[in-house]
């Protein structure tokens, strides 16, 4: 079974004064992380008011690979760092499925633009031909069973192939336009 990508959110505040600091050396971090064997990307995300909290997403090839960065010499350096103009200890959540399919666009809330009505077009476009080809060639060998028990059947299909073929391919060919 292939090793799926994963996605991190780090949440964390600039200490009061320190917000340019704070972008500053995430950047930089940034920069010396991409040389770290599957570290993917990261984008930092600026809070909506000053004073708010920054987000960070990484995307690490697997979970393998976010464990090393995150027992790495490389990170603990960058914390130290941190911990000098930020608030606290960060924050963090694993995405999974739709969340990390539609992650949001590197950009304040107030001005990231509306996708919603384009991740509704983009699972459209999924659940369409995945029903229509269930029903036409799928669903003729299930007439021995009950409605509800076909139902069930067609329904997991059109889960399992939602989530492992057909939306990773059109989030690759359409996310960017989804993300706006």
């Amino acid at each position: 079974m292939p090793q799926k990508t994963v996605f991190r959110v780090v949440r964390r505040r600039a200490k009061s004064g320190c917000a340019p600091a704070y972008e500053a050396l995430v950047r930089a971090m940034f920069e010396q992380a991409r040389g770290f064997s599957g570290y993917l990307s990261a984008e930092l995300i600026p809070p909506e008011a000053e004073g708010g909290e920054y987000q960070i997403l990484q995307r690490f090839a697997t979970e393998a690979d976010l464990a090393r960065w995150q027992a790495s010499d490389e990170r603990a350096g960058w914390m130290e760092k941190l911990s000098h103009v930020a608030e606290g200890d960060p924050e963090y959540r694993l995405l999974h499925g739709l969340e990390a399919w539609f992650s949001p666009a590197p950009q304040p809330a107030p001005l990231a633009p509306p996708i919603r009505w384009r991740m509704t077009a983009v699972s459209w476009l999924g659940i369409f031909p995945t029903v229509a080809v269930l029903l036409t060639f799928v669903a003729p060998l299930l007439d021995f069973l009950p409605f509800l028990a076909r139902t069930a059947v067609i329904t997991a299909l059109v889960a399992v192939l939602m989530a492992y073929v057909v939306m990773p391919r059109l989030t690759r060919w359409l996310g960017r336009w989804v993300r706006g």
